[in-house]
């Protein structure tokens, strides 16, 4: 991998979390990342900060270290793009002070994408970068937070890939805060620029979105997906056919691990009302979407459950006392960020042999053309087929 980044004779040494996990093709920053950069340093030139400086979907935590300097208010829905900028800015002897539960406080002062912006934002915005997300959803909920905190004087600059500003994103901007142009392309990335225009009515926010699921059981679920939840507007397809295919008992300790909505852990509660669901995802959204779903469709199971984000079952295997897991439930994504992995997957599913109790099962649904088998054959030493059709397969394995 390379690390070494070096732009206007400055460097740093900037990882992907985790390191030992990622392609050694990857890197923790790209040209739109430059391009913002290059630019945002010519217009403090020009015109110092005079107020905080906000950055919105930093991948890695490239931005973050390098605009130490203004101790910005750093916002994602990402725990792996948190745990980069937190191990990023170690590496880089900036010496960020860390709460217990993994916020950033000083040097820059990290905000989840559930937290309030208002609250955290006391005065007006002077800057504020954006990288443009994977999903429109994301872009659309940041851009009503960003109209309750900037002014007509806030300096709103995004940044991403070419074929990532579509007229669709340039729309979200002219809709939610006002005119937006772009600058010219360089290699192949641009810079969005926005004016805010305070006139412009507010934009009520579309989220959660919220519909019904039936569960194999019978039961009616009532689902709300936060805007960055993968499949956030219908059951998505390995979830779909994971659910019938589940079996709990009431003494099981169920992760629904890369949970999204949760929706694989409510029908666990819905089979098994006595057993435990521990719901771990990467992204804060998902984690409260789920958090959400089981308050409003089970609320006397809440004791029951836990809310977790994290690198796969990191935070679960890093605990002094951890739980007795019997049941994994995992549907694995193959892509981190724009780039296209399997380490997600393999990570997952050593993860998931080294926190299992013995003889408890990990079962995995995926398509048929990522091979899981291969990989479950090595960890565990062997699988079966619980289900499959043309596209998909449902793979289960027990820890010996």
């Amino acid at each position: 991998m390379n690390t070494e980044f070096i732009l206007a004779d400055r460097q740093f040494t900037l990882i992907r979390y985790p390191q030992k996990h990622q392609h050694v093709s990857l890197q923790a920053w790209d040209s739109a990342d430059e391009l913002l950069i290059s630019h945002v340093e010519a217009a403090l030139s020009e015109k110092p900060l005079t107020g905080p400086m906000l950055i919105f979907n930093d991948d890695f935590g490239a931005l973050g270290c390098w605009f130490t300097q203004y101790n910005p208010i750093w916002i994602s829905d990402s725990y792996i793009a948190l745990r980069s900028l937190r191990e990023n800015l170690i590496l880089n002897n900036a010496n960020p002070d860390v709460t217990a539960d993994g916020a950033i406080t000083s040097v820059v002062k990290s905000l989840t994408s559930v937290e309030s912006l208002s609250i955290n934002t006391p005065t007006a915005p002077d800057m504020i970068l954006i990288k443009v997300p994977r999903t429109l959803a994301l872009l659309e909920q940041q851009l009503i937070d960003i109209k309750r905190v900037a002014t007509a004087s806030t300096r709103i600059i995004a940044a991403g890939k070419v074929k990532n500003i579509t007229k669709t994103v340039l729309g979200l901007f002219e809709k939610v805060l006002g005119k937006t142009t772009t600058s010219l392309a360089k290699k192949k990335s641009r810079l969005v620029f926005c004016q805010m225009d305070e006139k412009k009515a507010e934009v009520t926010s579309p989220y959660p979105t919220t519909w019904p699921c039936t569960l194999p059981t019978g039961q009616t679920v009532q689902l709300a997906n936060l805007a960055n939840v993968f499949s956030r507007q219908s059951l998505d397809i390995g979830a779909r056919i994971m659910l019938p295919h589940m079996t709990v008992s009431s003494n099981d300790v169920v992760v629904d691990l890369g949970c999204g909505n949760g929706v694989l852990g409510l029908q666990a509660l819905s089979m098994a009302p006595d057993c435990k669901v521990i719901f771990v995802d990467e992204s804060f959204m998902a984690v409260e979407s789920a958090r959400l779903n089981v308050l409003n469709n089970f609320p006397d199971k809440i004791d029951q459950c836990e809310f977790i984000a994290s690198n796969c079952l990191e935070a679960l295997l890093e605990r002094t006392e951890r739980p007795a897991v019997t049941k994994v439930l995992c549907n694995p994504p193959f892509h981190q960020q724009n780039a296209i992995t399997d380490h997600i997957a393999w990570q997952m599913f050593q993860d998931a042999r080294d926190l299992l109790v013995r003889s408890g099962h990990l079962i995995v649904v995926g398509n048929r053309h990522l091979e899981y088998h291969i990989k479950l054959k090595r960890l565990f030493g062997g699988t079966n087929i619980i289900a499959s059709d043309n596209k998909f397969v449902i793979l289960g394995t027990a820890k010996r």
